[in-house]
């Protein structure tokens, strides 16, 4: 059991049956009744925001959250496949749990995984990856005028924004938080 004096942000706690990440906390304390905390809480599953306000006596049960490396497989009919690398266990994602992650997952490549009462919710992304470029203009002669860009599709499907000197088959390093190019890979 978590107290209120446990608070910090990325806490997961069970409010009213339900999981949710604290997000924001603040004690405060009005004349000479007892300390309140307010907080903004994150849904787990669905990302939405509340804010509540608690009793500095009140006590939060920690949810049933599992974090596990699996291994992607590939995506079939809007679910992802990943095993599990050490039971060989399979696990199937939708789509709409991921997010904007599924821009950035690679077959073969490992991943952590987040349960949710043994159900899988959500995947752990590195702060950036390295896509390969599938297609994209070719880039003009004489465009050498600073912060140019053109569009590129890269090997998920990603659209991002890259300098006229990326060509098709290079490789990229992307950041996975704002979806932008950051630079060439080797």
């Amino acid at each position: 059991m978590y107290s209120v004096s446990d608070f910090r942000k990325g806490l997961a706690i069970l409010v009213d049956d339900q999981p949710y990440y604290v997000i924001d906390y603040q004690h405060f304390k009005m004349g000479r009744g007892k300390a309140n905390i307010r907080t903004k809480l994150k849904h787990i599953k669905t990302g939405s925001v509340i804010e509540k306000v608690f009793s500095s006596n009140d006590n939060f049960p920690p949810p049933d959250i599992s974090n596990r490396k699996m291994q992607y497989l590939y995506e079939n009919t809007g679910e992802f496949a990943f095993m599990d690398v050490e039971t060989y266990e399979q696990v199937s994602v939708p789509v709409d749990s991921l997010g904007d992650a599924k821009w950035y997952i690679l077959e073969n490549e490992e991943y952590h995984v987040l349960f949710l009462d043994n159900e899988a919710i959500s995947v752990d992304l590195p702060s950036s990856v390295i896509l390969e470029v599938v297609k994209t203009e070719p880039s003009v002669r004489g465009d050498t005028v600073s912060n140019i860009t053109k569009p590129a599709e890269l090997q998920t499907g990603l659209q991002v924004k890259v300098p006229p000197f990326v060509k098709e088959g290079d490789k990229l390093k992307v950041d996975t938080r704002t979806g932008t190019y950051l630079e060439r890979a080797n």
